[in-house]
């Protein structure tokens, strides 16, 4: 069973090509005009083992926005196109992920059910084109349309850079994990019998 999606959206601020195979080695091609944001998915392909193809046009002329939410929006539909049914999968994923002075806790459920607790604070304003208040923005956008539960939690750091980085990989382990086949699940992993 491959466990792919392919997602074209197109609005007035952003059209964007998403290509998603949740079984892959973390090989990605990624071109969103930000930089930075190129560079944090990046690690959620790369730690996550996810092989991601992504294209944006968007109104960066505007701000990074548009852009950034609504690859959360396509990201989070894709993940909840390949993954189907949801058939054997271990459902929860977690990751405390250190990065130098850095210490970031995500845990998250593929549970159906869209929630995000996001407890991170950024001093900074923006790394490079990126507004650091975005971070949260992203992440909201992938939960509620990947329909998972997500919590994210800096337990130490300092670095924005490292905090952001940390964040995005802990994400990207967290998700391996809970999209992972586990033979001993019969259908799907809950008593109400779906998802």
């Amino acid at each position: 069973m491959e466990r792919r999606s392919t997602i074209e959206r197109v609005t007035n601020e952003t059209k964007i090509n998403l290509g998603l195979n949740i079984d892959g080695a973390g090989i990605n091609n990624i071109n969103t005009g930000i930089g930075f944001f190129d560079h944090m998915l990046t690690h959620i392909s790369k730690h996550g083992f996810f092989d991601l193809d992504l294209n944006v046009l968007g109104d960066l002329h505007v701000d990074c926005h548009h852009t950034i939410e609504d690859v959360g929006i396509v990201l989070g539909k894709s993940i909840a196109q390949a993954l189907g049914g949801k058939k054997s999968i271990r459902r929860y994923g977690s990751s405390i992920l250190p990065m130098d002075e850095t210490l970031v806790m995500c845990a998250l459920d593929l549970s159906g059910r869209a929630y995000l607790n996001f407890d991170v604070v950024f001093t900074a304003p923006r790394l490079g084109g990126f507004d650091t208040e975005m971070v949260e923005e992203f992440f909201r956008a992938v939960a509620d349309n990947a329909q998972m539960n997500l919590h994210i939690k800096l337990l130490a750091g300092k670095n924005n850079h490292h905090i952001a980085e940390a964040a995005f990989k802990a994400f990207g382990r967290a998700l391996d994990e809970a999209t992972q086949i586990d033979s001993r699940v019969a259908g799907v992993l809950s008593t109400k019998g779906s998802l």
